[in-house]
């Protein structure tokens, strides 16, 4: 599943560090709520920051940090976990088919008219088979102790697909949660990805708040040698002078972003560490496929949309364990038995030589039985209501794929307009770093106020800022699709 939390977490670190370093910027609401959230995150990685300030941060590349979580991520390998839980399951219905083979020991007391009647026990009709005491139609109440020892064995012969059914079951819930898994692992590729890209762009935000704040400290010595040479009034270096502590201000904050998206990623990839620093650099922009072709991938290839699927199919194969219940089962059963009772015999002769007490006349027998359901009323019904949650998985996949669609539209639009806009953006870069240097030339020719060369220097680090986040945009977004169109990453 997509991890969220980590883009909206760093999207509000950077512009966390944004709003301070650029006082004459307005940024819009959204970002203004998601810096709120970046605060609870920087106040949660305190104790990091506390640390010692040379303590060194393990760093990784891209790929580094994907295969790493595949490996360590506890979200990955709990659905690894619950895949082998289901082809365990899948097993134990298929071993079903192996003989059964018991014993049992038994000491009865109980009454003995006989009614020369052999039988095997039924499971949930217990009866002590009596052999051998005489015929009574209305027997004496007395009881009388047997003994039995015995070892059976009972073989399934065939059960008219009774346990085709319950296995093909497991092997689609096992398909389930093959599908299940690999969700799991996309998403968790796509949260390192996103944390990855924050790590470079909160890094993109401190290197312009660092350089804007060195420029800012040129141009405050500038004013105050103005000031003492009689050039330039006073306001000029109190106005730079304060524009220094404001980007002091930002530069502390954007290392704070950089340390808040270094524990988002140390957390999105699974490493022990409290940190993890980016290292490399982003894949190169790959090109985009045609909206159709991004729909119609996803909907193919997408394992929440195969998940789904499987659900369907997953209540279908239930049903049809369901109704299996009501087919016939063919069993061959053989036992081998020692027994002795203590009840008078018919005839005198074949009295017990121990009272019933040791079980040491031998018996055995081999029975095929047929067992035949002849009126289930409940399993039908059962059946009935398994058909109707059909329909109602139908409906849930439905659903699915229409969210899925919705939610490739989204990002297609995202990443095409993400792109157009850095073309702007590059242009409004380079065209604010010129206007910075003529107006930082018009300053120190004592031609341009310092209110002038202010206003450019904060068009400038405005700038370079929105440009550092568009390509955080357009890589968090193109990550997005190529989740959702099942593109390697």
């Amino acid at each position: 599943m997509r991890n969220a939390w980590h883009g909206v977490l760093a999207r509000g670190v950077l512009f966390r560090g944004m709003a301070m370093s650029t006082p004459h910027a307005r940024p819009p609401i959204r970002t203004i709520f998601v810096a709120a959230l970046a605060a609870l995150a920087v106040l949660a990685q305190a104790s990091a920051a506390e640390g010692p300030p040379n303590r060194p941060v393990r760093s990784m590349t891209l790929p580094e940090a994907l295969a790493y979580a595949r490996e360590h991520q506890p979200a990955v390998r709990a659905a690894l976990a619950r895949v082998q839980a289901s082809e365990a399951d899948a097993r134990a219905t298929r071993a079903r088919w192996t003989p059964y083979v018991a014993a049992t020991g038994q000491l009865l007391v109980g009454t003995a008219n006989n009614t020369t009647a052999s039988y095997l026990g039924v499971l949930g009709v217990d009866l002590p088979r009596i052999g051998g005491t005489p015929v009574s139609a209305t027997g004496p109440l007395d009881g009388y102790p047997s003994t039995l020892a015995a070892v059976s064995l009972t073989q399934q012969v065939f059960d008219f697909g009774r346990v085709a059914a319950d296995a093909a079951l497991d092997d689609v819930v096992t398909g389930y949660q093959r599908a299940s898994a690999q969700a799991q692992e996309m998403g968790v590729a796509l949260g390192v990805e996103e944390s990855f890209f924050a790590v470079q762009a909160a890094r993109s935000v401190l290197r312009s708040s660092e350089e804007a704040l060195q420029r800012a400290r040129v141009h405050r010595d500038q004013a105050q040698a103005g000031v003492k040479a009689g050039l330039r009034p006073p306001l000029d270096f109190t106005r730079a002078d304060a524009d220094v502590a404001r980007y002091e201000v930002g530069r502390v904050r954007a290392e704070a972003g950089v340390v808040a998206s270094q524990a988002a990623l140390a957390a999105a990839v699974g490493i022990p560490e409290e940190r993890l620093d980016a290292s490399g650099g982003s894949p190169a922009p790959s090109m985009l496929p045609s909206l159709q072709a991004s729909i119609q991938r996803s909907i193919e290839l997408d394992p929440v949309v195969k998940a789904a699927e499987m659900q369907v199919h997953a209540q279908e194969a239930a049903t049809d364990a369901i109704s299996a219940r009501l087919r016939p089962m063919l069993l061959l059963s053989g036992s081998f038995s020692g027994r002795e009772g203590g009840a008078p015999p018919a005839l005198p002769r074949d009295a017990a030589p121990h009272g019933g007490w040791v079980p040491d006349i031998p018996n055995w027998d081999v029975a095929l039985v047929l067992r035949i359901p002849i009126f289930d009323w409940v399993t039908w019904k059962q059946v009935d209501a398994s058909r109707q949650r059909e329909e109602v998985r139908r409906a849930e996949l439905d659903l699915v794929r229409q969210g899925q669609t919705a939610a490739v539209q989204r990002a297609w639009v995202a990443v095409d307009s993400a792109r157009k806009a850095i073309v702007a953006l590059e242009r409004e870069v380079q065209a604010s770093r010129d206007n910075a240097a003529q107006a930082d030339a018009r300053f120190r020719a004592g031609l341009a106020t310092i209110v002038e060369l202010t206003d450019a220097e904060a068009l400038r680090v405005t700038s370079e800022i929105q440009l550092a986040l568009g390509r955080f945009d357009e890589a968090r977004q193109r990550a997005l699709l190529a989740r959702l169109i099942v593109e390697e990453p």
